[in-house]
Formats: C-alpha cells, structure tokens, sequence
C-alpha cells in the first residue's frame, strides 16, 4: 500500500509568514495550497508541507532533503541568498568549503529560520 503512495516532507515552524518568506522566497519552492492547517508546497515531484507547532525547531535530525544535479552551484546560488550553511564531523567523511564528500555522495547542510535542518545532496 505504501509503496505506491507519494510521500513529503511536513515541517513544523513558529511563525507562518516567516516560513512563507523562506520556503517561497529564498528557496524559491512554488505554493499550491494554504489553509488553516498550513501551506504547501511543490518542489520537482515532491511536496513539503510547513505547519505551526511549538515544537518548531527540535528536531536534531535532517528534515527534508533535495537531490540535485549540481551541488556546488546549488550551494552558491543559496549562499546568494543569505543562507548559511552546518559542517559537521562526519566519519569517514571529508569537508571542502561546505560541502561534505563520503564516498560517491556530496551533500550539504544548512537551517530555516525555526532551526529545521535542511539538506541537498548529489550522487
């Protein structure tokens, strides 16, 4: 059942228009939906949904992640934009400028404005 169903991220926020502003504006992901729930979001296939909730920002852990062709230009067209991004100490990994290189993958990390950990990565 499950295995034929489409799956998204939902991420909990603080603030909703905040949100708007960097999930819409800085990182440029389309709305196609709002309501009293939260605002959806389209990004390539996939959907992101961002949602009020006092537990914004606890989560420790990677919550959403996008595969992209290109990293090293995805990193400065975000850094374009203000975004910072997270280095790590990943074993068995290697770190140059901000991305990190384990094996075949490239990925690197960065926050919204609640703290949510966010990903991009290319293989």
């Amino acid at each position: 059942m499950l295995n034929q169903a489409t799956v998204f991220a939902t991420i909990a926020v603080h603030d909703i228009e905040k949100a708007k502003e960097f999930y819409g504006g800085t990182l440029g992901l389309n709305q196609v939906e709002e309501n009293p729930g939260g605002v959806t979001y389209r990004s390539g296939e996939g959907k992101l949904f961002v949602y009020a909730a006092p537990t914004a920002g606890t989560n420790q852990a990677t919550s959403a992640s996008w595969n992209v062709d290109d990293i090293a230009t995805a990193v400065s067209e975000l850094k374009g934009k203000g975004i910072t991004f997270e280095h790590y100490d990943m074993p068995g990994g290697t770190l140059e400028g901000d991305i990190h290189t384990m094996g075949s993958m490239r990925a690197a990390w960065f926050k919204d404005p609640d703290g949510n950990i966010l990903n991009i990565s290319s293989t």
